[in-house]
C-alpha cells in the first residue's frame, strides 16, 4: 500500500514562489513515475507535471512551462513541485500521483495511488 502526502502550499501574492513536497510511504517509490495535478474550483483535474523513475526525464503542462520545475529524491521518498512567477491562474488544489510507470505520463486514469491535495492561492 502507498500513502501519498503534500505540504507547502499557502496563500501567496502573484509573482511569488512555493514549492511543493509529497512524501511517499511504501516500496515502490524509487520505480515509479510520480505527477502533480491540480483542480481549480468548477473545474476538471488538469495534469501539471511528471517525472520519471529516475528524474531524467520529465514532461509539463504548457501553462506552468518555464515557471515550475519538478524533482525527485528517491533516497527520502519525496517529489517536489517548485512553482515561481505564480500567477492567479494557479489557483487551485495540488494533487501528488504515483503511476507503476516506468515513463511519465499526463494521463490522470494511469495514476494508480493519489495524495489528500494541497491548497494554493494566488492572490492578484
Amino acid at each position: 500500500q502507498v500513502q501519498l502526502v503534500e505540504s507547502g502550499g499557502g496563500l501567496v501574492q502573484a509573482g511569488a514562489s512555493l514549492r511543493l513536497s509529497c512524501a511517499a510511504s511504501g516500496r515502490t517509490f524509487g520505480t515509479s513515475t510520480m505527477g502533480w495535478f491540480r483542480q481549480a474550483p468548477g473545474k476538471d483535474r488538469e495534469f501539471v507535471a511528471a517525472i520519471n523513475w529516475s528524474g531524467g526525464d520529465t514532461t509539463y503542462a504548457g501553462s506552468v512551462k518555464g515557471r515550475f520545475t519538478i524533482s525527485r529524491d528517491n533516497g527520502k521518498n519525496t517529489v517536489y513541485l517548485q512553482m515561481n512567477s505564480l500567477n492567479p491562474e494557479d489557483t487551485a488544489v495540488y494533487y501528488c500521483a504515483l503511476a507503476r510507470l516506468r515513463a511519465p505520463s499526463l494521463a490522470a486514469t494511469r495514476y494508480d495511488y493519489w495524495g489528500q491535495g494541497t491548497q494554493v492561492t494566488v492572490s492578484s
